[in-house]
């Protein structure tokens, strides 16, 4: 199965934790290996675990230790919003679930508790997580306290969040619904939840609404004087004790808890008399109020009596003492396993179990976002860790990435410069350069005789002379190429201080195209807020002919495949299919009949305008017998001015993550910074040049 299942609420008190026992139950009756993770806990004192994590890993016995059970707190969440990191947040989470899916078969996600005041912003990091661990969502709403309008309404609008952020709900589970409406709160939801998403039904079950004494106790911080042992009853309702006992007698009802002054000795006995006979309803506790204690004759009689139920001893007045257990919300709790099976058994009841996880099973999305891409890079990478040079080691930007992807342990750095200059620059901005990262002065290295002979010897068909082959060599961006040439290094990222020139003239020079490949080209990998394109050339080629432009659709294919995207190639133009005519279109007809023949494997069209490459309804209209228009994924462009404007113009209108440009069709890889870039932009083109150094291209 090798999945997860994210359950979550529409809001605070949903029940939901019935339905995280019971999914784990059945889960747990089909596969070996089920793990339990939350994104975020509520802050608990120091030394007190999270009920939720204590419960089920302790009634399931699940083999995990509860550090690994949670991403965060809400305060270490709160902190990273606050200083703009949420992104930061996402990417460890992800790295947090992605490990206990190596380990488990499936991972049952638990969002958050809603019971903080920012209950907005808790339900949108709830579909950020959903989003960005890419597995389906069972959403569990509440009927209780509402009525059936308002119910379901706000179920709809919870679906319809989800959906706009491409998250799939594959069930909406409805419960504590009035036992007399489940069959009318199913018929009406069906009109209003889409027709793939499962709909559940679980009708309001007293007993789990009941909190215990000890919850009880702890809500208003009093001392147990007696039945310590008996704390885990639960209390179905409260009852004030103030009446004459005459009266009160009659009103005692079964499992109440009962609410009194410490200074009514009458009602207390009453009380725990009425407990012990068989002609009144049994008790579930009683709360003496206003801090005052029983006197000690009543005390040395009450020890006497046998069945003594939970008396505790609270500084509250009976008014707000009885308002704050009328607040108490009641919790899951390792210690009352009565409560944990009575809710697995209500879910069994209620919840067809068999097609819920068949659901699951068959469960699958096209959705890729930018974390989840990221994340993916970054976990390639260090599957096989590659040597990567970058020539610019005083500039600032590249000490930084270069000291993030070293302390992750992505790839092997290697800094080039003079080293002095080097660790002053780090000192000054605050890295610190340790032994894991290489630095190498071209002139003063051991290689350098080797490299600048060698240069000589590969362009004295040029005539280079031995001094400007020296020359060469002690300038970085030649001894870093010089260094993926002799395999030194497995590739090299400049560009941050020099020209794209700079950057490509010496691996044109000496690495070289692969067999085969006379264009080298660049793609960008743009993130978009559900799934990556590959567009290119967007930083190489100025007018590429129609031989160029065909060799480039299928070098980025192949860039695709490489980093885990189905390719779905649109070669563009302004004109879709046979409609129009003129040099341009002509040379992307052209180039799509060789990419095509080329390589027949691939999915290809051209020439195709952008909007009915990537929009299904337009690509329907204009080609609807296309495999690709509407669904493009590789795109593309038809010069260097439209692939440069367009992919600009993406980044910073819809926001998206732009990685590279990634070079493409050298014997190894080599890749060019922008003089722009981010220590973001940097971190990630070493990743990918880490991947291409992997794939051998």
């Amino acid at each position: 199965m090798k999945t997860g299942i994210y359950i979550t609420n529409t809001e605070s008190n949903t029940g939901r934790s019935l339905v995280t026992l019971g999914v784990l139950k059945v889960l747990l009756s089909k596969v070996s290996k089920v793990g339990y993770f939350r994104p975020i806990i509520n802050d608990t004192p120091k030394g007190v675990h999270d009920n939720h994590i204590e419960t089920m890993i302790s009634y399931f016995n699940l083999d995990m230790e509860y550090k690994d059970a949670y991403g965060f707190t809400m305060s270490q969440v709160v902190k990273y919003k606050n200083m703009g990191q949420e992104a930061r947040l996402i990417d460890q989470i992800i790295d947090c679930y992605k490990q206990l899916k190596e380990k488990f078969d499936v991972v049952v996600v638990e969002g958050s508790d809603f019971d903080s005041k920012g209950i907005s912003f808790e339900f949108d990091l709830n579909i950020e997580f959903a989003k960005n661990l890419s597995i389906p969502t069972i959403l569990v709403s509440s009927a209780k306290d509402k009525n059936m309008g308002s119910a379901i309404a706000n179920l709809d609008l919870a679906i319809k969040s989800f959906a706009e952020r491409d998250v799939v709900v594959q069930s909406v589970i409805m419960n504590r619904v009035e036992a007399g409406n489940c069959d009318l709160m199913r018929e009406e939801l069906s009109k209003v939840v889409p027709a793939e998403t499962s709909i559940e039904i679980i009708p309001e079950i007293k007993k789990l609404g009941s909190p215990t004494i000890k919850e009880i106790n702890e809500e208003l911080g009093g001392t147990v004087l007696f039945g310590e042992n008996l704390l885990c009853k639960q209390a179905d309702r409260y009852d004030i004790g103030a009446m004459q006992l005459r009266n009160y007698l009659d009103r005692v009802e079964e499992n109440s808890l009962i609410i009194t002054p410490g200074d009514r000795s009458d009602i207390i006995l009453a009380a725990l008399q009425a407990n012990a006979s068989a002609n009144y309803p049994s008790i579930a506790g009683i709360v003496i109020t206003g801090g005052i204690a029983p006197e000690p004759q009543i005390v040395r009689l009450i020890e006497g009596l046998p069945n003594i139920v939970p008396i505790i001893l609270v500084d509250d007045v009976t008014f707000i003492a009885a308002k704050k257990i009328a607040d108490v919300k009641p919790k899951m709790h390792p210690g009352i396993p009565r409560k944990i099976d009575l809710s697995i058994s209500t879910f069994e009841k209620y919840v067809d179990t068999d097609f819920l996880i068949d659901k699951f099973r068959s469960f699958k999305t096209d959705v890729v976002t930018p974390h989840m891409f990221q994340y993916n890079l970054v976990a390639k990478a260090k599957s096989k860790k590659q040597h990567i040079v970058l020539p610019e080691g005083n500039d600032p930007r590249i000490l930084q990435a270069a000291s993030s992807l070293v302390d992750q342990g992505v790839v092997e750095i290697t800094l080039l410069g003079k080293r002095d200059e080097i660790v002053t620059k780090a000192a000054e901005i605050g890295v610190k350069i340790n032994g894991n990262i290489k630095i190498i002065n071209p002139v003063e290295s051991e290689y350098y005789e080797d490299y600048w002979r060698t240069y000589h010897e590969l362009r004295k068909h040029k005539n280079i002379p031995e001094d400007m082959a020296r020359d060469a060599m002690a300038d970085v961006s030649y001894f870093g190429t010089m260094m993926v040439y002799k395999g030194h290094a497995d590739g090299m990222v400049s560009g941050a201080a020099h020209t794209t020139a700079h950057t490509i003239i010496p691996a044109l020079q000496f690495v070289k195209t692969k067999p085969g490949v006379k264009t080298v080209s660049s793609v960008f990998f743009m993130c978009l807020d559900d799934h990556v394109s590959v567009m290119g050339d967007c930083a190489v080629n100025v007018s590429p002919n129609a031989d160029q432009l065909a060799e480039i659709a299928v070098t980025s294919a192949d860039s695709a495949i490489a980093f885990g995207i189905d390719p779905k190639i649109a070669l563009l133009s302004y004109s879709s299919g046979t409609s129009g005519t003129g040099v341009e279109v002509d040379k992307v007809r052209a180039a799509t009949e060789k990419a095509v023949a080329a390589r027949p494997d691939l999915k290809i069209e051209g020439p195709i305008q952008y909007d009915a490459a990537v929009d299904p309804t337009v690509g329907k209209s204009k080609m609807p017998n296309s495999q690709v228009a509407g669904q493009a994924n590789v795109l593309i462009f038809p010069d260097l001015n439209t692939g440069n404007n367009t992919y600009k113009a993406i980044q910073r209108e819809t926001g998206a993550l732009a990685i590279g440009p990634m070079l493409q069709g050298l014997n190894k890889p080599v890749n060019d910074l922008s003089r722009g870039c981010t220590i973001d932009d940097i971190f990630n083109t070493v990743v990918i040049t880490a991947i291409q150094a992997q794939e051998g291209f």
